[in-house]
Parts: C-alpha cells; sequence; structure tokens
C-alpha cells in the first residue's frame, strides 16, 4: 500500500504573516505576497503554504485565490510552538548599506534575538533604513525555517548610552583588536551581547570605557584582520557554537 504524503509538503513555500494564528483563521495577503506564491510558485486554490507569526509558531494553510493579484490562507493546524533562541543580542556599529544588509540577514539565519545598532565616534553611515533591515530579517526567518524574528532597535544607539544602561547579568562581548581572550574561552550560555566596532575600529578612549564596564569581556577574533561584517557573523557563530543552540 503506497504511503501517504506528508501534509503540508516540505517543499511548500514559507510566509511570515504579521498577524496572530489560530486554527481556521482567514489570512488576507499583500500583493508582494500573493504575487510571489500566485505568479511566482504558480500555486493554485487548495495548495499548501508553510506560516509563522512571531507569536503563536509555526501553521500549515491553504490557498484561496480570488485571481492573480489577491489571494487570501486558510490555516489548517499548528505545525510547531515558537522556538525559543539563545538570548544573545548584537550590538554593531552600523556599515555601507550592503554590509549592514548581510548583517542583518545573516544575524537573523545564525539566531541572535536581538540587533542593535550602536553609534560610534568612527561610524560612517549615520541613518539606518528599519524597514529594509527588517525585510531583511523576515526574508531570512522564511528561508531558514526559523520562526522567532529578531527583535530590531530602530534608531543607533550611542556608545556612551548603550554602556550607560548596560542591564545587569548580561554579558558583553566585544570584539577588541587590539587583543583578548579567543571568544570560544568566554563565551556562557547566559544573556549576553556581542559589540562589534565601525571599519576603522573602536577609539582607545572608547575601548576604555568598554573596558570599564564591569560586565565587558575583550576576546579575540584570530590572527587577521577582518572586516567589520566579518567579525559581526564570525563571532555569532562562535558563540553559537561554543555557548548557544549549536552545541
Amino acid at each position: 500500500m503506497p504511503a501517504i504524503p506528508a501534509w503540508p509538503p516540505a517543499s511548500a513555500p514559507r510566509l511570515f504573516v504579521d498577524a496572530p494564528l489560530t486554527e481556521g483563521a482567514s489570512v488576507p495577503l499583500d500583493r508582494a505576497q500573493a504575487n510571489y506564491l500566485l505568479n511566482v510558485m504558480r500555486l493554485k486554490t487548495g495548495d499548501a503554504v508553510r506560516i509563522f507569526d512571531d507569536r503563536t509558531g509555526e501553521w500549515a494553510a491553504r490557498i484561496e485565490s480570488e485571481g492573480r493579484r489577491d489571494a487570501r490562507l486558510v490555516v489548517a493546524t499548528r505545525l510547531g510552538p515558537r522556538e525559543a533562541v539563545p538570548d544573545l543580542w548584537l550590538c554593531v556599529a552600523p556599515i555601507k548599506r550592503a554590509r549592514i544588509d548581510l548583517v542583518a540577514e545573516k544575524a537573523s539565519e545564525l539566531g541572535v534575538a536581538r540587533l542593535v545598532p550602536v553609534a560610534t565616534r568612527r561610524t560612517v553611515i549615520e541613518r539606518l533604513n528599519p524597514e529594509r533591515l527588517r525585510a531583511h530579517m523576515i526574508e531570512a526567518a522564511e528561508q531558514c525555517g526559523r520562526t522567532a524574528l529578531p527583535e530590531l532597535v530602530a534608531e543607533p544607539v550611542k556608545l556612551e548610552r548603550l554602556l550607560a544602561d548596560w542591564p545587569a547579568g548580561r554579558a558583553l562581548i566585544f570584539a577588541d583588536e587590539t587583543g583578548g581572550v579567543p571568544l570560544a574561552k568566554a563565551a556562557r550560555p547566559c544573556p549576553a551581547a556581542i559589540l562589534i566596532g565601525p571599519e576603522g575600529g573602536f577609539t582607545p578612549e572608547e575601548r576604555d570605557a568598554i573596558r570599564a564596564c564591569p560586565a565587558a569581556v575583550g576576546v579575540s577574533l584570530g590572527p587577521r584582520i577582518l572586516r567589520a561584517e566579518t567579525a559581526a557573523l564570525a563571532a555569532v557563530a562562535v558563540w553559537m557554537a561554543a555557548a548557544g543552540d549549536w552545541r
């Protein structure tokens, strides 16, 4: 007797919808989502879609098409709860547009809980587009199977304010280009944050201010000079392997 195919199939497209999901709910799609499902993926009424809402987890739904430009989804069943991600913040000085977009995208894939842009003295890019960064994080979450979106702090926080308001009990791991302990040895499975400076690094005064924070520990990211975006993603990967959900 032939096996019954799994439903929804693993190949079903995956979308984030910004609305609380419940069984039987009817969820309208925006034009971009409808175009993607109906015209790009060539799906039709009755086809399966996996959806998540950053609140209740992941659900299976069916398409109800209303033409080639409009569609809605009918929620069928919950596939799993919202995931618990490690309590890791990535605090990073903004860099050029394509590179900060990459950081936002990959931070979402790697499991970062919160992305905090930090303004330093050598930060070149002062204005960010939070809508674009969030869109990159959502797209990455759709692709990698994540059900909990990273929180994004919309406006850059000045380094001085970040340090002054640093929460008790959260480790502050900062990439110190002058040297430090290997990051894998400094990583602990507790509330933590990784702080990455701008192109050109922190000024000596900023480095001294960071070191004065009781929660701070300077770490080394190896023998080579890394670009800011490489340092951010390498540091997150090492932390996840040593203390996060890669163990």
